[in-house]
């Protein structure tokens, strides 16, 4: 069982930087593959980045590819997402999400455990 819980999200100008965090109970937090996802009012949800357990491997939506980062410290059970650059459409709830596999997956349902998630504003 693992407990996720985000933190990190405000209100930013567009073109300023955010992160993210999402943090971990239990012991074992480095056997979850790690999902970051996003929802705005009126849309779907959708993936962000996801990072392998190790951290070792990661994957970005081309929505945010070369603006975000995830990141992980296996140590203090938490990762992160450095989001920079950030556009008004960015705007969302912003959740994280694991899953005890190697791997991460781009399918939200393929993930067990949920944050609550923390919204994220920006402003033009």
């Amino acid at each position: 069982q693992v407990q996720l819980v985000e933190s990190g999200g405000g209100l930013v100008q567009a073109g300023g930087s955010l992160r993210v965090s999402c943090a971990a109970s239990g012991r074992t937090f480095s056997r979850y593959s790690v999902g970051w996802f996003r929802q705005a009012p009126g849309k779907e949800r959708e993936f962000v980045a996801g990072i392998d357990l190790s951290g070792g491997s990661t994957y970005y939506a081309d929505s945010v590819k070369g603006r975000f980062t995830v990141s992980r410290d296996n140590d203090k059970n938490t990762v992160y997402l450095q989001m920079n650059s950030l556009k008004p459409e960015d705007t969302a709830v912003y959740y994280c999400a694991a899953r005890p596999y190697y791997s991460y997956s781009v399918k939200s349902g393929d993930y067990q455990y949920w944050g609550q998630g923390t919204q994220v504003t920006v402003s033009s």
